[in-house]
């Protein structure tokens, strides 16, 4: 072999060790991961939301209060608050905000704890339901919300001239709404089977016992109790006064009296001047859900 050969390996072996020395090694790994992480990807900053200016927000509190009602509704109140009181502290609340032309509590049974409040202007109850909504009152949270429907006293003053149509709608809309309670239509139906079944009665003497025994039927009297005039009403809410149990049982013909017991939650009496009458209301309300509890309604005993 030459002496160039030999020249010629020397030299690659001096390469090939080089190459895999370890401290060489670790040089270019060292170097490798600097330049690894001179390439990495900073992550990208979320930008901050931007913040409205003083006119964005203009626009849009114009834009909020034209889309506005006059009159707002509430719900969620305590219904152990008298109609009276109620209605002066709502009063008290909103002309806060602006003029309050009326103030709506109702009474009855499908609208209690719920209220509409009529200002004179859209800017004032644009301002209620954004800062009085979820306010306690009585200790319940007040929800609030536009009404679908302006208050008459808003009609009254702003659009005289279209009052009485305002007047007819509104009535129309109350019918419809009534007709479709379902425990007016409860009593509805049991009004009419009793109707059919004192039509179709024989009169003589010999089918008296039939007929009764119909009748009876008919009006689904306590198992031990016979049907009479006065209804025994049980498991009320300790809440209700004689004002609420009146305001309930108005919706039936014929009501005579409404007597609650001194000293006695829970129980009351119910007079009607006939039993047929009493028959109707005892069928329509039994075992219906009059706040949280499920009342009991049954013929009172002799």
């Amino acid at each position: 072999m030459s002496e160039a050969v030999k020249q010629e390996d020397v030299e690659m072996k001096e390469a090939i060790e080089a190459t895999l020395d370890p401290a060489a090694a670790a040089s270019a790994t060292e170097v490798t991961g600097v330049e690894s992480k001179k390439e990495e990807t900073k992550p990208e900053s979320v930008p901050a939301e931007k913040e409205e200016t003083a006119e964005e927000k203009q626009v849009r509190q114009k834009a909020e209060i034209a889309g506005a009602s006059e009159t707002i509704y509430i719900n969620n109140l305590n219904e152990t608050v008298t109609i009276k009181n109620m209605k002066q502290t709502l009063r008290n609340l909103f002309r806060n905000f602006g003029t309050v032309l009326d103030v709506v509590v109702h009474r009855n049974l499908r609208m209690r704890g719920q209220a509409f409040v009529a200002f004179e202007h859209k800017k004032s109850a644009w301002r209620a339901v954004n800062e009085v909504k979820d306010f306690p009152l009585y200790g319940k949270p007040m929800q609030l919300a536009y009404a679908k429907t302006q208050a008459d006293a808003l009609v009254k003053r702003k659009l005289p001239e279209k009052l009485d149509e305002h007047l007819a709608e509104r009535k129309v809309r109350k019918k419809v709404s009534r007709r479709d309670n379902p425990i007016r239509q409860k009593a509805l139906e049991a009004r009419r089977a009793a109707r059919t079944a004192a039509e179709n009665a024989p009169v003589d003497g010999k089918a008296a016992a039939p007929a009764a025994a119909q009748r009876r039927i008919v009006q689904m009297p306590d198992e031990y109790l016979p049907p009479n005039k006065i209804l025994f009403v049980q498991n009320l809410p300790d809440s209700v006064n004689k004002d609420a149990l009146e305001t309930l049982f108005t919706q039936f013909p014929n009501l005579s009296e409404v007597r609650m017991i001194p000293g006695r939650k829970g129980i009351a009496f119910v007079e009607f001047t006939d039993e047929t009458s009493s028959g109707v209301a005892r069928e329509a309300l039994h075992n219906q859900k009059y706040e949280e509890s499920k009342i009991k309604v049954t013929f009172a005993r002799q």
